[in-house]
């Protein structure tokens, strides 16, 4: 017969292990943060699924794992830089970049102390290729956010509309826009309301990109300034998106004739993003990026 001890010691040995996390946000589009230096954990899309439950888990638009690039079992140049951003959108897949968690990404690193010293900017690896972090302030007290700026490369963009996006029983024109992941930005007409968009269901896209893509409404406000909201592949509506917010931000550039040197300012639903281009097109995204706490998840993990 088994002995009481003998009883606990199978049941702590079955007990799933506690995993540190960290949540944070960049303009209300929040993450779970998971600290992975040397590549220990095996995440799959159900355990990232688990995480990002908002009833069942901690909660999150996706989860974003710090990992060394050379311990993240990825295909990557040998002079890659150190760190890489193995982000997953809400339902367990995989995607290529997150404007707002990268900035998360990089306040995470100021935090822990992994950044250079002063101003200077930290190359890190994604499944997008390099992208630059610059802090550009640290947070003047707790609780308060970091303002972080990211080279985000150049914009792809379509000569014209290529598909159409229904919405509100219309058919409008979107174009393409590539910021290491797909983008369709629309420009609403003036009949209809931004904030009266039902976004709880997918617009249709047609055609349908193979690998799908994240759906931008655009509102002009004023002079280099427009208003959008946005359906993301893999999550649903979001707060805000940061890559498609450089998105909208190059492509109204574009439908406004500016040369989009900017800057534009994006307003999302979380906040307000800064987006601007270089002479030699790279597309840089600027804005807050908080933490706002740390704890410890009994969620099955591998």
């Amino acid at each position: 017969m088994p002995t009481h001890r003998d009883e606990s010691s199978a049941a702590a040995a079955s007990a799933p292990l506690a995993l540190r996390f960290t949540k944070g946000h960049g303009t209300r589009n929040d993450f779970v943060i998971l600290d992975d230096p040397e590549g220990a954990l095996a995440l799959d899309a159900s355990v990232v699924a688990a995480l990002a439950d908002r009833r069942g888990g901690i909660g999150g638009d996706g989860v974003i794992r710090v990992v060394r690039t050379r311990a993240a079992g990825i295909d990557a140049p040998d002079d890659a830089p150190e760190w890489f951003m193995d982000y997953r959108n809400a339902d367990g897949s995989v995607a290529e970049m997150c404007g707002n968690g990268v900035r998360v990404f990089a306040a995470f690193l100021s935090r822990a102390g992994r950044l250079p010293g002063g101003e200077a900017p930290l190359d890190i690896w994604t499944r997008s290729g390099v992208r630059r972090l610059e802090v550009l302030a640290d947070p003047p007290s707790p609780g308060d956010p970091w303002q972080v700026r990211v080279g985000m490369g150049p914009a792809g963009v379509s000569d014209g509309p290529v598909r159409t996006v229904r919405i509100a029983g219309r058919e409008l024109p979107a174009w393409d826009a590539d910021m290491g992941n797909p983008h369709a930005v629309v420009e609403l007409p003036e009949d209809l309301v931004l904030e009266d968009l039902d976004l709880a269901v997918r617009p249709g896209l047609d055609p349908e990109p193979e690998h799908g893509a994240n759906i931008e409404f655009v509102v002009r406000r004023g002079p280099a300034h427009v208003a959008m909201r946005v359906f993301e592949r893999g999550v649903g509506e979001t707060q805000s998106c940061g890559t498609g917010a450089a998105a909208v931000g190059v492509v109204s550039a574009l439908w406004a004739g500016d040369d989009g040197s900017g800057p534009w300012r994006v307003d999302v639903p979380g906040g307000t993003l800064e987006v601007a281009r270089a002479e030699d097109g790279q597309v840089t995204l600027a804005g807050p990026a908080q933490l706002v706490a740390d704890g410890e998840t009994a969620l099955p993990h591998a």
